[in-house]
């Protein structure tokens, strides 16, 4: 399973360019597309498509070719594969039939989104592309607007601006939003904001591929699981004030206010005695 470039055709390790030069074959999401980048670094195995509508018999055909000692490398279109992308199937069967499964990390369009956000992502759900309408979209927008953690969902370009106008509903005028267009590509975008604001500025009609990253519904209760002493400790290290120790627990981790300042409050006042 390697992990190939989402835009920036640099974007990939030395193990996987080894892997891809060693394998017998590369199943590949779309040939055309995957044919660009061995070209681009002169990787010359053979080529065989394997998408979402691979039927049973070319996946029992390809388990069967593994079982016999076949060394395969599967990827997709971009990114990671298995992430929103056909080749789950596939991974399943050959595990099953006992076959060795490994992973080649890289690049990832949810990772690179979330790290451009600028939003709180200590935990995040990963939803993919939402239902195009009927109750799985309402329910999957009820369940994004009442989520404590940051929502993760790919979208595409022509659909974009009826998802913001259903997310604005949905979650009102407070929670922000990160809209990543292009990621890693030459024209890559970052659009911050209220779901309002980042409709206003994005284009219309939109281009190109699209990462969505929502801001988690503030918490009614404190996150346990991180050890508040200690990193009161590292801010005060740091010479940050007890108010700059409170906005740092609601922009990270996403605390509200009241209850942000008042466990600073009491992790210093048991240190006092």
């Amino acid at each position: 399973m390697v992990a190939t470039p989402i835009g920036c055709l640099e974007d990939i390790t030395l193990r996987a360019l080894r892997i891809l030069r060693k394998a017998d074959l590369i199943l590949a999401e779309d040939t055309r597309h995957t044919r660009t980048l061995c070209s681009k670094h002169g990787i010359d195995t053979p080529l065989r498509s394997f998408h979402a509508h691979s039927n049973d018999d070319k996946v029992d055909s390809i388990v069967g070719e593994l079982a016999k000692g076949a060394h395969y490398a599967l990827v997709s279109d971009a990114g990671t594969p298995v992430v929103s992308d056909p080749g789950v199937y596939l991974v399943a069967r050959a595990a099953r039939a006992g076959i060795d499964v490994e992973a080649i990390p890289g690049p990832s369009a949810v990772l690179a989104a979330l790290c451009v956000a600028g939003l709180p992502v200590r935990r995040f759900v990963f939803e993919g592309f939402l239902p195009r309408g009927g109750g799985d979209r309402s329910r999957a927008l009820e369940r994004i607007a009442g989520s404590e953690i940051a929502v993760v969902v790919f979208e595409s370009p022509h659909r974009i601006h009826a998802t913001l106008d259903d997310l604005e509903r949905e979650l009102g005028s407070k929670r922000q939003v990160a809209l990543c267009r292009e990621l890693t590509k030459m024209h890559e975008q970052t659009i911050r904001g209220t779901v309002s604001e980042v409709r206003s500025e994005l284009s219309d009609p939109a281009r190109g591929e699209i990462t969505l990253v929502i801001e988690g519904k503030a918490a009614d209760t404190p996150i346990e699981d991180i050890d508040l002493d200690a990193l009161v400790g590292k801010w005060k290290r740091e010479g940050l004030s007890t108010k700059e120790m409170s906005q740092r627990l609601q922009q990270d981790l996403g605390w509200k206010r009241n209850l942000a300042y008042q466990a600073i409050l009491d992790v210093l006042k048991q240190e006092q005695g």
